[in-house]
């Protein structure tokens, strides 16, 4: 029996592997007797929508461990984060080995893909070390072709996540997806290592055991991507606010934005982590071998099968409900037919509500709560839609900051070195924020809601590509061979940790628009489509890339200069529409129940349930 101590009140929570049975029966049974006594407990959920699998958490509300606030509470007390389950935090770790592994070998792709074997090398892909500013190489297909292919990559691991997501919601549950991802990327590693063994690479063979790997990785990494967040945020079982009074004695609201933006924070720093181990990965392609390069993440991805075997019994584990995905479906449909079309209408949602359905005499299988998840949705992926523009100045297009760095001095440094310092930014700032920003603004009440966070993340990447922009031109112009300088034997004199400030802001920009987005992903879906609603999001990454591959005839000189310009400029209108068009979702609630839903008037207001 786990508990969870709140003050001096403690609510048991059914453990996963409990019986199902017991914990419908004792909901029945607690409001029977209260029904008996002529009390009532407010806001009471539906036995059937705490109802859930035997895998998944399952708990009885206790309102004196987790008294629900007044409206006056709900308005002038400060808003802290719940504690973390133990289970969210090894999964944290799961995802940053699977993303060290996944950055390691993606951070040598471009070189592997672009270069030749170095002259003077011992033929593993390494550099003469007497040539400091020469880079690791491989195959020699060219930068339009590592360009085309590292947007490709990135496309299918975030196009295949929609498959992933769907078989999981539907099919096998999430967590077992992630069993699926973790065994196909396993066998990408196998083959990826064994691919770049230098006498392969010596006879012009690496070609093929790449690109097989390279898709393999791709699959693996989709099937596992989009069910890691849901499942994180699945161990954190109470998603329901409530007051408590700290050792302090001030009285707080325990809130369920504030958790689940703190659990995606700490998320996303792990996710860094990972991904921070790809600077390392740099240095031993530069200077030992690609072979080595790819041994060593693949290491560390095998520590996967270890972590999820060891916290198996203690993760909530939700199994598929495919009716949640068809339900949406239907209702969707169904909006479109009552509208004709017009999904500008402001009667768009309303015409299926099963409330005014019903006057017509036509009665529903689906809820109010199932019209307005489907609305909240689809205008969470509306706001998903703003991000490939977004992410095109995250970094650049394609392969150009990698480039650019090859055409700066590094002094030893890998050319891509600079493109991998995104991560050690994150790993800095997203504590920074979780543990400093964010409760600072709490305690002065100032609100920064989820649409001011994306539109300040958009902002600093408008910075941060103006910056890639001026310094690609500074590139040019003191570069031995002017406007051609991709592809000069010599390079500029200018430094390439001049590259620092468009990487740190672009990497700071993600702290507020990919968690935010992972936030909006889970809050705004249908319990059951949380896997298939961030794999959505996801997909935006692809059709970025898919908008990279257009661009890629422009990624050579002497055009480079707008190839970070441009975006900026994009996203700068973008960002003018993108808040006059979704501002109000700063003040919109963050999660539904479906108490919320019970007793609606005629124009669908609730009654009882303001502010929820």
């Amino acid at each position: 029996m786990a508990e969870n101590v709140v003050g001096l009140n403690v609510q048991k929570v059914v453990e996963p592997d409990a019986d199902p049975d017991v914990a419908t029966a004792k909901a029945k049974a607690e409001a029977g007797i209260a029904e008996k006594n002529g009390s009532s407990i407010p806001d009471a959920p539906h036995v059937e929508a705490q109802s859930d699998s035997l895998d998944a958490a399952r708990h009885v509300i206790d309102y004196e461990a987790y008294p629900p606030p007044t409206d006056e509470e709900r308005k002038t007390l400060r808003k802290v984060f719940d504690s973390i389950p133990i289970s969210a935090w090894s999964l944290c770790f799961v995802e940053l080995a699977e993303r060290a592994s996944y950055y390691g070998v993606k951070a040598v792709f471009n070189n592997y893909m672009q270069f030749p074997l170095p002259q003077g090398g011992p033929g593993t892909g390494a550099i003469d070390p007497s040539k400091p500013n020469s880079h690791a190489g491989a195959l020699n297909l060219g930068l339009q072709t590592a360009s085309a292919l590292g947007l490709l990559f990135t496309f299918l691991a975030y196009v295949i996540p929609i498959f992933g997501a769907w078989i999981a919601d539907t099919k096998i549950g999430r967590y077992r997806a992630i069993i699926y991802g973790v065994l196909v990327g396993g066998v990408a590693h196998v083959i990826m290592i064994g691919g770049a063994a230098p006498s392969l690479l010596q006879a012009g063979k690496g070609v093929a055991p790449f690109m097989v790997s390279f898709f393999l990785l791709a699959i693996g990494a989709g099937i596992f991507k989009p069910n890691v967040a849901p499942t994180v945020i699945d161990q954190y079982k109470y998603q329901r606010e409530y007051t408590k009074v700290l050792k302090t004695g001030e009285k707080v609201l325990v809130d369920p934005e504030t958790t689940v933006n703190h659990i995606m924070l700490i998320f996303y720093a792990f996710v860094n982590i990972g991904a921070f181990f790809s600077i390392a990965i740099v240095y031993i392609e530069k200077y030992h071998s690609f072979w080595l390069a790819f041994l060593v993440p693949g290491i560390v991805y095998f520590l996967l099968p270890v972590l999820l075997a060891a916290m198996y019994k203690r993760t909530v584990r939700k199994p598929p409900q495919g009716s949640d995905l068809i339900r949406f479906v239907k209702i969707s449909v169904a909006a479109l037919k009552a509208s004709k079309g017009n999904i500008f209408s402001k009667q768009f949602w309303h015409k299926v509500k099963p409330s005014v359905l019903a006057e017509g005499g036509v009665i529903v299988s689906y809820s109010e709560k199932d019209v307005d998840d489907a609305r909240r949705t689809w205008e969470a992926v509306q706001i998903f839609l703003y991000i490939p523009i977004w992410y095109l100045n995250d970094g650049g297009v394609g392969s150009v900051q990698s480039n650019q760095g090859a055409a700066m001095t590094s002094d030893g440094a890998p050319n891509d070195l600079l493109s991998n310092f995104n991560p050690l930014v994150i790993i800095v700032f997203s504590p920074l924020m979780a543990q400093v920003v964010y409760p600072f603004l709490q305690r002065k009440k100032i609100k920064f809601g989820r649409i001011s966070r994306m539109t300040f993340g958009f902002v600093l990447a408008i910075i941060s590509g103006v910056i890639g922009a001026i310094v690609q031109y500074r590139v040019y112009e003191t570069s031995p061979c002017g406007y051609n300088a991709s592809t000069c034997d010599d390079v500029s004199p200018i430094s390439i940790w001049w590259q620092i400030p468009n990487v740190a802001l672009g990497a700071m920009s993600e702290i507020f628009v990919n968690v935010t987005s992972y936030e909006l992903a889970y809050a705004r879906a249908p319990e059951n489509m949380r896997a298939t609603v961030v794999a959505l999001f996801l997909f935006m990454t692809a059709l970025s890339s898919a908008l990279g591959e257009i661009l890629i005839p422009a990624i050579a000189d002497p055009t480079l200069v707008w190839a970070w310009a441009a975006p900026a400029i994009a996203l700068f209108v973008q960002t003018i529409l993108f808040w006059w068009r979704h501002r109000n979702v700063n003040d919109d609630v963050f999660m539904t129940y479906e108490e919320d839903y019970q007793g609606l008037t005629r124009e669908g207001e609730k009654i009882g349930s303001e502010g929820k």
